[in-house]
């Protein structure tokens, strides 16, 4: 009797699937990487309080974004499953119900922040020059909240017909759209007028309503005939996108908040951990968008399988994904324990720094390999329909584990910025463990989209 082979990878077929859905979506949220730190550059010149406005500022407006951003999973998992189940002509019904609502949560978000952007930003620094130049530049980017859940829209629906080349086409177009824009506004090129770091928020924005603009022609050329914009969606079809979507939104949302916390209970140690900790945050991105741009593509892969009445089609989706994800994850992140200081002193020369930030980082590069298991599974999760478990999970184990425990090691006990960083991996290893238990027990299956 011979011995079982133990394959590291899918099958050649499985895997061809799996990078070209995958591989798309991974390289447009890496260009996004690269506009962030593009973006910084030019503000960065400005000085010290540009940079710390519009940080602020961006960041306060990925709080509100949060609460949009689920749709793009609701509509990706409907359109992936009536794919599978073959009814093409609804493929964009979906999408119509994901712009409808979009627009009804973005408009009153939109006119909260415009109006009262000073105060949200006075929340987050006392700097009186930071706080102005972080209020003009949030209340730009607010002005396409709107655009930003339609672009997570029509993500969803591109995603879930298996075509994600479109979204990393638009996306990359937007980038550069974006940067041109932005630099003209800064300074006051391109016969634009000179509006400092406000300049980059309309950049933004303008960049975003023009994806918004291009990913319209592209599905008006081709998703008519699934249904795109021929009807308006039912008080039965909103409430089932808002059960589908709200609560991957509001995970969204309190994961924001709750890096804030994080990042306020790394301060109470103290300035210098502060500082690294954004360093730290920053390079753990660079792993994380890989294994969500992967699971995205489970959550496709995994939906379809259900939609054509073939669960067990979908659960060996789920863990061929996952080996592909943990094998990526884990090659990323060899020089992470491999040169720590190599790497980070591309971002400081300070001893003390470099000090602090080297075995984080290198409990960040074994750690995410690990964590791989609740990226991918997360989303295949989402796949299924199963947001409000994913919910439930996400929030309880960082909100009510991970928090209180890191703010009684690290300020309380004196373990500082390694006793939080070591929780914080050990955190995320308890949530792969309790998604990976959750998938083999294929509740999920059962679940009616």
């Amino acid at each position: 009797m011979g011995k079982r082979r133990i394959q590291l990878l899918p099958s050649r077929e499985r895997f061809k699937n799996i990078t070209l859905l995958g591989l798309p979506i991974v390289g447009g949220m890496l260009s996004q990487s690269v506009l962030n730190l593009v973006d910084a550059a030019m503000v960065g010149s400005l000085g010290e309080a540009a940079l710390a406005g519009v940080g602020l500022g961006g960041y306060a407006n990925f709080v509100i974004i949060a609460l949009v951003m689920g749709l793009g999973v609701g509509v990706q998992a409907t359109v992936a499953r009536r794919r599978g189940e073959g009814r093409n002509e609804q493929l964009a019904a979906p999408l119509n119900h994901g712009l409808f609502i979009a627009a009804l949560l973005s408009l009153p978000l939109m006119l909260l922040c415009w109006f009262n952007a000073e105060h949200i930003i006075g929340l987050l620094s006392d700097d009186g020059d930071v706080i102005a130049i972080g209020s003009d530049y949030f209340q730009w980017r607010t002005l396409a909240v709107i655009a930003v859940g339609w672009n997570f829209a029509y993500r969803g629906y591109w995603n879930g017909i298996r075509q994600t080349g479109r979204y990393l086409q638009i996306l990359v177009a937007m980038h550069v759209f974006n940067v041109v824009i932005s630099y003209g506004l800064i300074f006051g090129h391109f016969g634009l007028p000179e509006m400092g770091a406000a300049g980059s928020g309309l950049g933004t924005s303008i960049a975003m309503f023009l994806g918004t603009g291009m990913y319209f022609l592209l599905t008006w050329h081709t998703g008519r005939r699934h249904g795109f914009m021929r009807s308006l969606p039912s008080l039965t079809d909103i409430r089932f996108m808002l059960r589908l979507s709200v609560p991957n939104s509001l995970q969204q949302f309190f994961f924001a908040t709750g890096v804030t916390a994080l990042f306020w209970i790394i301060g109470q140690i103290g300035t210098a951990e502060l500082a690294i900790a954004h360093v730290l945050v920053n390079l753990a991105l660079l792993l994380i968008l890989p294994g969500v741009g992967l699971g995205m593509a489970a959550t496709t892969l995994v939906s379809h399988s259900l939609g054509e009445q073939q669960p067990q089609e979908a659960y060996r989706w789920g863990w061929d994904v996952v080996r592909v994800a943990v094998v990526t994850l884990f090659i990323m992140g060899l020089p992470f324990w491999l040169v720590p200081e190599l790497i980070l002193q591309a971002f400081t020369r300070d001893p003390e720094l470099l000090t602090l930030g080297t075995w984080p980082l290198r409990i960040t590069g074994l750690g995410m390999t690990l964590d791989a298991i609740a990226l991918v599974l997360t989303q295949a999760l989402l796949g299924a329909g199963a947001s409000r478990t994913v919910m439930s999970v996400n929030l309880g184990s960082q909100w009510l584990i991970f928090l209180p425990c890191a703010y009684l090691a690290g300020p309380i006990l004196g373990g500082g910025l390694l006793a939080v960083w070591l929780l914080q991996t050990l955190y995320r290893i308890m949530t792969s463990v309790i998604f990976a238990i959750m998938w083999e027990r294929k509740h999920w299956a059962d679940i009616q989209i």
